[in-house]
């Protein structure tokens, strides 16, 4: 299950989920601070844990597993940051990152599926 250290995972999860809302909203305007904010209000760790929890109860054991794990990473939380949602942003991270090196399919199905929810 896993291949390298779940932490890198997170990383990398967090640099693709980031580049696949970047790739959505690059066309919609022409203007910088708008993109910024169309672009910070989904990668923010608030949204990833909504996302997380809206997809719980589509994971495989094994996905739960590594989103479990991901969650219980000690990372330092910032002062400003709600520690629940900071935790469960890091879990859905690092299964972001894990399909994407892993599974590409079923990172491309569960990136439809979000994409699917937030365009309804």
């Amino acid at each position: 299950m896993e291949e390298m250290n779940l932490r890198n995972y997170a990383y990398l999860g967090d640099a693709v989920w980031e580049l696949h809302i970047r790739k959505k909203t690059v066309h919609l305007t022409n203007n910088a601070k708008k993109l910024h904010g169309l672009t910070t209000a989904k990668v923010k760790g608030s949204f990833q844990a909504q996302l997380l929890n809206t997809l719980e109860e589509i994971l495989t054991d094994d996905e739960k597993e590594i989103a479990r794990r991901g969650r219980n990473l000690p990372i330092p939380v910032g002062r400003r940051s709600n520690q629940s949602e900071y935790r469960q942003a890091t879990a859905f991270e690092t299964l972001i990152g894990w399909w994407y090196l892993n599974d590409i399919e079923r990172y491309s199905f569960i990136i439809n599926i979000i994409d699917n929810i937030k365009s309804e």
